[in-house]
């Protein structure tokens, strides 16, 4: 029996709404079902929402207060809120915001400080010898004629085997290699552990430049709002962003 009801669907034919008649082109657009339902959805939706308001309206209490209503006022036929002061810094003289202004710049002076040391220990650990902070170093030989030139080994001269020549760091010697075991050597099994925790090491070392800089950012700018205390005539040279602080031209006034 389902078998048969759609074959019979199958060839039904699909039912659509008739368009506007070509007589009747002059009463314009002819509306179909859907776009009845849209204005009328439309229709009821705003009809809900003035019973709502004529509701809430009805139920108001007549005492009622909030803040708000002072602390704000019409403009351009739209509710703004009134700048005021709040917090402590409302209550504090201009002599008390400059001494916590240092102090926070104190602070976080102390903060670049100390991650600036936590950089260089890393670097040492991780024998960060090529960084681009630093210059690359070179290491010249000096021979007696041209003919040693052209014999000259590296390896040999280092006492080395060859693999270890580019090595700037932990280079051992021959006699080291043949006599002694090296220390910090690793088994193959480990070496996949270990450069992965170089590469978090190397990661952890990128988190703390990026905090060192964004501590000297802050550190500049609050030195800026400090010295704009002290300062009143001044003009606006550069303004202030994300990773520098503003920069201000003042005039010059001559000291007695």
């Amino acid at each position: 029996m389902s078998s048969f009801r759609k074959a019979l669907k199958s060839r039904q034919r699909n039912h659509h709404e008739r368009s506007q008649p070509e007589s009747r082109k002059h009463l314009g657009f002819l509306e179909k079902k859907k776009d009845y339902k849209r204005r009328a959805d439309d229709y009821h939706k705003k009809q809900n929402t003035l019973l709502a308001l004529r509701k809430k309206a009805l139920e108001k209490n007549p005492d009622e207060f909030y803040y708000h209503m002072i602390n704000s006022q019409l403009k351009d036929g739209a509710h703004v809120s009134k700048k005021r002061k709040t917090g402590p810094e409302s209550e504090m003289t201009e002599e008390q915001k400059k001494v916590m202004r240092t102090q926070d710049i104190n602070y976080i002076e102390m903060k670049r400080v100390a991650e600036a040391r936590k950089i260089e220990r890393l670097k040492g650990s991780l024998h960060l010898l090529d960084a681009a902070s630093k210059q690359k170093n070179k290491h010249t030989f000096f021979v007696d004629s041209k003919k040693e030139v052209e014999s000259f080994d590296l390896a040999d001269h280092l006492n080395t085997v060859p693999e270890l020549v580019d090595r700037v760091y932990n280079r051992p010697t021959m006699d080291t290699l043949s006599n002694k075991r090296i220390q910090g050597a690793v088994a193959p099994g480990s070496q996949k552990r270990l450069a992965e925790q170089r590469k978090r090491e190397y990661k952890l070392l990128s988190q703390r430049i990026d905090r060192v800089k964004k501590l000297s950012v802050i550190s500049q700018k609050l030195q800026t709002r400090k010295d704009l205390q002290d300062k009143y005539k001044k003009i606006k040279v550069q303004k202030e962003t994300p990773n520098a602080p503003a920069i201000y031209k003042f005039e010059t006034k001559r000291k007695r």
